[in-house]
């Protein structure tokens, strides 16, 4: 006969079992890491793909000539121009709020305007399909018995503001993660800057070279740099295209450059020394913020101290002494 004795176990865990679902999960890793190391992809190839977009909408002059072309949206797409009409039948879209939209998008690393509208479609009908999921969850079906009226209503509140939420947070999610990327490499493209304009380069030849050397190390900051280059080379007004970086960036830094970039375009002043400055700053800037997070570091880690550490600390100290006074205690005859 088979011998159908139970293996060992461990915390009432078959080790067995858990030995042959933990080798399964480990080989599943091994092959995705091969499988991703195998179709790994050049992260600059889809970059300069729009870029080279942009290059041809320029040169066939699909330009941001002023403010009512740049908070309209673009016609190409059948299914967001049903979005727009469908939008325009409820009175729900204005020029303002697609105008803002567009800008978070453009901020967020989405090039693509008419995006906005779907944006839009998705804040209105969000709270409306979570609300009806709500309402299934803790009102028609009974997923929730023990839960009072109060707590459903919540439940319920809940899934209606996140349906009305959900869009800006991800869309803030995006601008959030870009914003801190060219935060983080703005000061090493302003060095590069300034060699630039002392080597004698022109602005845009400075750009441009500026995005290719910095183009592996802060993606982001060499997209919006190698756009920058194409718009000055191809906009009759170079204003513009110091503003359109201004416009596609949250970041207060990069105002202040494009307000440097713009008065010495205009009164031609030099731009290395300027630029040295300002390379300074946010460099400084970036040592408060860490020396920031430093100080704040002790007020942080107390409650995981008191939590997790102390309890430990204590076992491991007043254990042996504790368990030596109840063997004591527990042995000594009467």
């Amino acid at each position: 006969m088979l011998d159908t004795a139970p293996g060992p176990t461990l915390l009432g865990v078959d080790v067995y079992v858990a030995g042959s679902m933990l080798v399964a999960v480990a080989a599943g890793a091994v092959l995705f890491a091969i499988y991703t190391a195998i179709t790994i992809r050049d992260p600059m190839a889809k970059r300069v793909k729009a870029l080279s977009e942009r290059r041809e909408q320029l040169k066939a002059g699909i330009v941001v000539t002023n403010a009512r072309k740049r908070t309209s949206i673009i016609r190409g797409n059948q299914t967001t121009d049903r979005i727009r009409v469908f939008l325009d039948s409820l009175k729900v879209l204005q020029d303002s709020q697609v105008a803002t939209v567009q800008q978070k998008l453009a901020q967020g690393g989405i090039r693509k305007k008419e995006w906005a509208v779907a944006v839009i479609l998705a804040r209105l009908i969000g709270p409306i399909v979570l609300g009806l999921i709500g309402a299934m969850l803790f009102y028609w079906t009974d997923s929730f018995p023990e839960w009072t009226p109060f707590k459903r209503f919540m439940g319920f509140a809940a899934c209606v503001i996140l349906g009305y939420k959900g869009p800006d947070l991800a869309v803030q999610n995006l601008i959030s993660k870009r914003t801190a990327a060219i935060r983080k490499g703005l000061p090493d493209a302003l060095d590069l800057l300034v060699i630039c304009a002392e080597a004698g380069l022109t602005v845009d030849a400075a750009f441009n070279r500026v995005a290719r050397e910095l183009g592996r190390a802060y993606p982001e900051l060499g997209d919006e740099f190698s756009l920058t280059a194409i718009e000055l080379s191809f906009l009759t007004d170079r204003r513009q295209a110091f503003e359109n970086f201004a416009y596609r960036v949250n970041l207060d830094s990069v105002k202040g450059v494009v307000t440097t970039m713009i008065q010495t375009e205009r009164y031609g002043t030099p731009l290395a020394s300027a630029l040295r400055v300002l390379s300074a700053e946010f460099r400084n800037e970036r040592m408060m913020r860490a020396e920031e997070k430093a100080a704040r570091l002790p007020a942080i880690m107390t409650i995981p101290l008191i939590l997790f550490i102390l309890p430990v600390l204590f076992i491991v100290i007043l254990g042996p002494a504790a368990c030596s006074l109840s063997d004591n205690f527990i042995n000594k005859k009467f």
